[in-house]
């Protein structure tokens, strides 16, 4: 049977010398970690871009389909000939473990349009240009109207000419990015590494995907979670809900292009918010708060039969965190999709799913997901006095570190993947948390200073061959 182990780590935080982790040889680094601690699976978070205003979240893009132009690494730029070592060393940013998005923002901005002044168009860009149309002329006008306008795409009313030299930069730097990413996808899986991508469900309101598909979406609703035990008042996340009926008539064919261009950048894909292909909260735009929405059913099931058409391996893992019901297990289990266990979640109620003992193979087990606080500090400040003792009574001992010992119980699990965030293995608490939903800034800010250590690797190791996860 399958038993495998990986990291949780976003390329953002990987260490850099340039303010931010990118596509570089730190990353190429990371692998080698990964593959010299016998770990076969690399999970990051979503590519796609991220815009300061609004809180430099992946999952708020203005795009589902274009790169991250901020993790484009400066060295393989340099090595192209695209930009001068004078340049490359006014990139750097003081090293620290936070992200100055601001900084890197800018100096990113600078760098691509340097290089693209460098840049002699070959047969190599024209080929990308062609077999990505289908996103990248939406995309690289909307890039180049939003920039310019400041503004969301339904306040623009003032006529822009058309630079067409920025709309081709727009692309280049696309296909900079995608020609850096899949280099270092390929020197994964030629090391045997499997990298786990992110599909979010929703993209931002204002959003390429949002302007150039109104049809499919309903914009006079807003996606988010009703008031729970975490939130009095639910969560308002701001995106437009999917007008499903219309989708279902066009057989689902913005989907099917979703997936594959997704299947094109990841060995596997993490299906975010998967409880919204069986039914999906919404509330009416201009709502304050979660409270007046709603559930509405979506057709899953439809969905994922002309998934499975295409894509017959179903290389998924189902996010089926939140609200779950027994229809959402149904449908993850009908197309055999392995769901998520994290031991962060495990304590907080009796014979909880999440518990190590009720683990079932095919599934994926956390120690924390990078919308938790790290192990140590959820152990410390989260949970009262009688959940840490639940903690203890089911280790069955005190341990030093608390983090080693829900690590050990993550690798012992039967579930047939175990991820763990490099925060938890290095034993860091809040400070080096990624994200706190809710919360509007602060978030995606954490990067390494340097790379794991010898020990680190070392041991991780023993727990992934102790465990049987080294393959």
């Amino acid at each position: 049977m399958e038993r495998k182990a990986g990291v949780l780590l976003p390329i953002s935080s990987l260490p850099s010398d340039f303010g931010i982790g990118d596509l570089g040889h730190k990353a190429y680094q990371f692998i080698d970690f990964l593959v010299a601690s016998g770990h076969s699976l690399w999970q990051i978070l979503p590519l796609n871009p991220t815009e300061e205003h609004h809180g430099n979240s992946p999952y708020f893009s203005i795009s589902l389909f274009a790169g991250n132009p901020i993790l484009i690494s400066p060295e393989l730029l340099y090595e192209e000939g695209l930009i001068n070592k004078e340049l490359l060393e006014n990139l750097k940013v003081e090293g620290t473990n936070r992200i100055a998005y601001g900084k890197v923002y800018r100096n990113k901005e600078h760098m691509l349009r340097v290089a693209f002044e460098n840049f002699k168009e070959d047969e190599d860009f024209h080929l990308f240009c062609q077999e990505n149309a289908y996103w990248l002329e939406d995309y690289a006008l909307f890039s180049f109207l939003h920039k310019k306008h400041k503004k969301p795409w339904w306040l623009w009313d003032e006529e822009i000419k058309v630079e067409e030299r920025e709309i081709l930069k727009e692309k280049f730097t696309q296909y900079v990015f995608f020609k850096q990413w899949k280099a270092l996808r390929d020197y994964a899986n030629s090391k045997g590494i499997k990298i786990i991508g992110d599909l979010p469900i929703y993209p931002a309101r204002d959003s390429v995907d949002v302007w150039a598909n109104r049809e499919i979406f309903k914009l006079d609703l807003m996606a988010g979670v009703p008031p729970d035990y975490f939130s009095p008042t639910g969560q308002l996340w701001g995106n437009p809900v999917y007008n499903w009926q219309k989708l279902k008539e066009r057989d689902f064919d913005w989907w099917i292009k979703r997936i594959k261009h997704s299947l094109k950048l990841f060995d596997l894909v993490r299906l975010d918010h998967f409880r919204g292909f069986s039914a999906f909260y919404q509330v009416p735009y201009g709502e304050k708060t979660a409270e007046r929405g709603w559930w509405e059913k979506a057709p899953g099931h439809d969905l994922f039969e002309r998934i499975k058409e295409e894509f017959h391996q179903m290389p998924f893992i189902a996010e089926d965190l939140g609200t779950i019901d027994q229809e959402v297990i149904e449908l993850r289990d009908k197309f055999g999709l392995p769901g998520m266990k994290v031991l962060a979640f495990a304590f907080f109620e009796k014979n909880s799913s999440h518990l190590p003992h009720n683990h079932s193979y095919n599934s994926v087990v956390y120690t924390t997901t990078h919308d938790n606080m790290p192990i140590r500090d959820w152990f410390l400040k989260e949970l009262d006095p009688w959940q840490r003792a639940r903690v203890l009574d089911y280790l069955g001992y005190a341990p030093q570190r608390i983090n080693d010992a829900l690590l050990r119980l993550a690798y012992m699990s039967v579930a047939k993947y175990c991820i763990v965030p490099l925060q938890d293995i290095l034993g860091l608490g809040e400070e080096a948390r990624i994200n706190t939903p809710g919360k509007a800034k602060g978030n995606w800010e954490w990067k390494l200073k340097e790379m794991p250590s010898e020990e680190i690797k070392e041991y991780i190791g023993f727990l992934s061959e102790i465990y049987g996860r080294n393959g």
